[in-house]
């Protein structure tokens, strides 16, 4: 991304005036919190200083300020944002009334995140789970509005996992509220480690993990076995009945 697009084509700068902005004002907002939010999920709050923002977003240092009367502002303003938008995402998916199954949304948004992860070349975490691991340098006011998100993902989830329940795909005594907030704590964690792997396999597999816990079954795709040198693939068989034959 360039710096500042409005010295291309600007007139000279006067002395003392700042340079103008060539966006308009709702574009600049826009582009400012398009770049912390590219930045801050890179880097994390306390690493990233507001001059590199700038520079990503090709804006003035007035603007910012103009929008935002602080850094600890502008970070409130990019957790709403990213919420928002994290929001939209899961709904797309768990509330995908085109797909029958539940668990299968679930996985849908498992594999939908890795490839926006995998997009990024594994550069970009979650916002909110890096500035939770940040929360003893960040400012008080942080801590209740990421609980809130993940209370408002946890929410969402726990829908899913009760639609889950009903159609009889995880087992009928499931905690779907306590089960929703183990994926959220999980997850973060699965985040952090497919970056350091820079592989999808982390997130695949805490999802089945976790989707096993509950009663779940795998998907239909990891219920055969290829068979070596090309042969026929087979159905893999379960281990409490191997074993109940051989008894």
């Amino acid at each position: 991304m360039s710096t500042d697009a409005s010295t291309d084509t600007a007139a000279p700068r006067r002395r003392g005036r700042p340079p103008r902005n060539a966006l308009a004002p709702d574009d600049t907002r826009e582009a400012l919190l398009r770049a912390g939010l590219a930045v801050l999920t890179e880097k994390g709050f306390a690493a990233t200083g507001i001059d590199e923002i700038l520079r990503r977003a090709g804006v003035p240092k007035g603007s910012f300020y103009h929008w935002h009367e602080s850094k600890e502002a502008f970070g409130a303003a990019l957790v709403e944002r990213y919420a928002a938008y994290f929001g939209r995402k899961l709904d797309r998916h768990l509330l995908d009334a085109a797909e029958p199954s539940p668990l299968a949304r679930l996985r849908r948004f498992v594999a939908d995140a890795a490839d926006g992860m995998a997009r990024h070349d594994w550069r970009r975490g979650c916002l909110v789970g890096n500035l939770g691991q940040e929360m003893s340098a960040l400012p008080e006011g942080f801590r209740a509005r990421l609980l809130a998100v993940f209370a408002d993902w946890e929410a969402r989830v726990a829908a899913c996992l009760r639609l889950a329940r009903d159609a009889g795909e995880i087992a009928p005594g499931t905690d779907c509220e306590h089960a929703a907030m183990l994926f959220w704590t999980g997850w973060e964690g699965a985040v952090l480690r497919a970056r350091l792997e820079r592989s999808p396999a982390v997130l695949q597999g805490f999802a089945e993990f976790f989707i096993a816990g509950l009663g779940g079954r795998p998907p239909a795709a990891a219920s055969t076995v290829v068979a070596p040198s090309g042969a026929a693939s087979r159905p893999r068989r379960r281990a409490g009945k191997t074993q109940a034959a051989r008894e």
